[in-house]
């Protein structure tokens, strides 16, 4: 259905919930190094519990890696600088959610990549930072999900 991918991401307790997330969704996971932790980190593995083996996630070396073996989706980022409401797009499957590091976000370079179909955000207070990585994922996921009638 849909494709999240954490660019770099470094906290292993929200990889685990994104992990959680997508074994109950159907999405596939891919992560783009660096990784902040290691794959078998047990902060990860306790915040995915046991769904490890009902999700699909792979790890690649970097982003262009990575939307080469996806076929070059349509892919959306997801920042907090983005132009366009999250719930604006008409989300397809195979889409990609884009998703960069929690301590900094997406960089400048990726966010203006010929590649990126739009930089879209989540609506939240003037004055606030981020909203959590696992919790804007879900949100994102979700909306896609809607669109599709949630046709798992």
């Amino acid at each position: 259905m849909f494709n999240i991918v954490l660019y770099e991401p470094e906290i292993p307790p929200n990889t685990g919930n994104i992990i959680r997330l997508c074994a109950n969704t159907g999405a596939k996971l891919h992560l783009i190094k660096p990784l902040g932790f290691e794959i078998d980190d047990t902060k990860l593995k306790r915040a995915g519990l046991d769904y490890h083996e009902w999700a699909s996630v792979q790890v690649h070396e970097n982003l262009l890696d990575c939307l080469n073996v996806l076929n070059q989706p349509r892919v959306y980022a997801f920042t907090s600088k983005g132009a366009v409401q999250y719930t604006l797009p008409q989300y397809q499957p195979g889409d990609v959610f884009l998703f960069g590091p929690e301590t900094r976000g997406l960089p400048q370079d990726v966010l203006n990549a010929d590649n990126i179909h739009a930089k879209v955000f989540l609506p939240q207070v003037t004055k606030a930072r981020s909203l959590n990585l696992s919790n804007t994922v879900a949100v994102a996921l979700y909306e896609g999900l809607r669109q599709q009638d949630f046709q798992f």
